[in-house]
């Protein structure tokens, strides 16, 4: 079943955490927490672990975040993680990776497993999609 929606950026914070023990690379690593609200077919919203090596200036880099989902898909209520990432050379999406963690599921979305994707279109607009099963 695929499930999809759009998704807004309401929180994004710089923890400050640094690797340790330090260790000199062309693109410094950051980790954030994020909160994001989600309409459609995806209800919701998520809290966010968001790691990256990135550039701001060239919008170089990749990232990895792993994610905690509380809403509705396809009208199912529950909760689940999922962890997604991609790396990107300015303007494009590359080597993207995006399931949902085994057995994170509760509520109606117990047994939920799959994977997905996220994009972003020429406005701006963020979209998610789902491709889900339950167990």
């Amino acid at each position: 079943m695929r499930a999809t929606g759009t998704f807004t950026v309401t929180a994004f914070v710089p923890t400050g955490l640094k690797p340790d023990p330090a260790v000199s690379t062309g693109l410094p690593v950051g980790v954030a927490t994020m909160e994001k609200h989600f309409e459609g077919e995806v209800a919701g919203r998520s809290a966010t672990l968001f790691t990256a090596a990135f550039d701001q200036t060239t919008g170089v880099g990749t990232y990895v975040a792993m994610e905690s989902f509380e809403g509705s898909l396809c009208g199912r209520a529950g909760a689940f993680n999922f962890v997604h990432s991609a790396t990107t050379s300015g303007g494009d999406r590359t080597a993207e990776f995006f399931t949902i963690v085994p057995a994170s599921g509760t509520g109606e979305l117990a047994g939920i497993s799959g994977s997905g994707g996220i994009a972003v279109d020429a406005e701006g607009t963020h979209r998610i999609w789902f491709d889900c099963a339950w167990e």
